[in-house]
């Protein structure tokens, strides 16, 4: 005779409620997140799943709920845009993605909650991406838009699906976004500066076709002027190490006596604070710098940058919030948000 070697059966709800003593309808309750359900009995329903080892059949339960309890995480370039490096090594290189991530699921993880990673650079994958949104594969989106021309805010918002945007949209848009002011950020920069007596002031800014780079730069130019400093000399960089690098190369090359410079990102300043060193001008006794972000990368600089603190883990975490209550109540409008940024002062300035 041989052993029996199947695999034993998986629990059923019908094994839950009988271990519980109650009905499979309220087990079913239970399980589908019923708020009618009596706080005794469920504690007495969770710990007959726990004592059977049940696990829920998703594929079932997506058919009575319509829901797939995940979301898509939706990073959206700009086609053909003149960058040293390409867009998936750029994007996992940059701190601002890994604090998204982890804000995210922060929020996501403890209300079962899964995360697909999606990227967007050229019509191909726009169209394969809005594929698979539109076959209900997820039950919402939060895009990562950074450039004003970009279409997809637009068609995701087409799809219906609920959304929320990462940053201000460069184009009007009914989509709910959360956002930290930068202007206000690049006013806290540029006060630090004028505070330490700096004149000579330079910017490497972030590149104009997105929100963010402009409204840094005006903040920051704005903000000099009320200081009585009219004459910024400016630098476009692309958010990038080697981009922040080569922008403080030319803003030397036509400004070399300059003795204070606000780039416009932490990656930026860890690729342009060695040109400074380069160059014989030492920080922050010659050149003082001010960042902005307060990520990783302002304490991997030498010396380690002061800068403006964009608390981008709150702001994901709220973004999954909002995305969260839109797909528990399609329809019903949801305020942007706005977080307010700080200075962290550190060696650089």
């Amino acid at each position: 005779m041989t052993a029996d070697t199947s695999p034993p059966a998986r629990p059923t709800l019908e094994d839950v409620a009988a271990v519980a003593g109650v009905s499979r309808a309220t087990v079913s309750r239970v399980i589908n997140g019923a708020t009618t359900v009596d706080p005794a009995l469920r504690t007495v329903v969770e710990e007959a799943i726990a004592t059977t080892h049940y696990v829920p059949n998703r594929a079932a339960r997506s058919l009575v709920t319509r829901r797939t309890d995940s979301i898509a995480l939706v990073v959206s370039e700009q086609e053909r845009r003149p960058v040293a490096e390409p867009f998936v090594g750029r994007m996992f290189s940059d701190p601002y993605f890994g604090r998204v991530v982890g804000g995210l699921l922060d929020v996501l993880r403890p209300a079962g909650v899964q995360m697909v990673l999606m990227l967007a650079d050229d019509a191909a994958s726009r169209e394969q991406l809005l594929s698979y949104l539109r076959q209900g594969h997820v039950d919402g989106i939060v895009l990562i838009s950074s450039h004003a021309g970009d279409p997809l805010p637009r068609l995701v918002h087409e799809t219906r699906l609920p959304a929320v945007l990462a940053g201000r949209p460069g184009q009007p848009s009914p989509l709910t976004y959360v956002e930290a002011d930068q202007a206000a950020g690049a006013r806290l920069a540029a006060g630090h500066l004028a505070g330490l007596g700096r004149r000579r002031i330079g910017t490497v800014a972030g590149p104009q076709d997105m929100p963010a780079g402009q409204e840094r730069l005006e903040g920051f130019r704005a903000a000099m002027a009320a200081y009585g400093i009219e004459d910024v000399a400016v630098a476009e960089g692309d958010f990038t190490h080697t981009g922040g690098a080569a922008a403080m190369r030319r803003l030397l090359a036509e400004h070399p006596d300059l003795d204070g410079v606000f780039i416009a990102s932490d990656l930026m300043a860890l690729g342009a604070l060695p040109v400074l060193l380069r160059a014989g001008r030492q920080v922050p006794d010659e050149v003082a710098v001010v960042g902005f972000d307060d990520s990783n990368a302002a304490l991997t600089c030498d010396p380690a940058l002061t800068t403006v603190r964009q608390p981008v883990e709150e702001m994901s975490s709220e973004m999954a919030r909002l995305l969260l209550k839109q797909i528990a109540a399609p329809g019903d409008p949801l305020p942007s948000m706005i977080f307010t940024p700080t200075l962290v002062v550190r060696e650089s300035a």
